[in-house]
């Protein structure tokens, strides 16, 4: 079941690259505020719900996949 966890973390780095992709696309500063300063991810998500609602439901996917890939040996990432 560690396979299912590395393809959990694989798919929240592909969600945060995507996260990126969208403030960026909305504006450099979104973009670059985004990626030096992870509360500013949370107000991106919050203010441009439309443009930024699939990565964070994908990322919300890669961290269940984790938590399940973690559950039967108890042990988690």
């Amino acid at each position: 079941m560690e396979a299912l966890q590395w393809i959990g973390i694989v798919v929240v780095i592909i969600g945060g690259i995507g996260t990126l992709i969208a403030a960026f696309s909305t504006s450099v500063w979104w973009g670059l505020g985004c990626l030096l300063l992870s509360p500013v991810s949370l107000v991106f998500l919050i203010l441009h719900w439309d443009v930024a609602k699939n990565p964070f439901f994908l990322q919300l996917i890669g961290v269940v996949l984790m938590l399940l890939g973690g559950w039967p040996s108890g042990r988690v990432i």
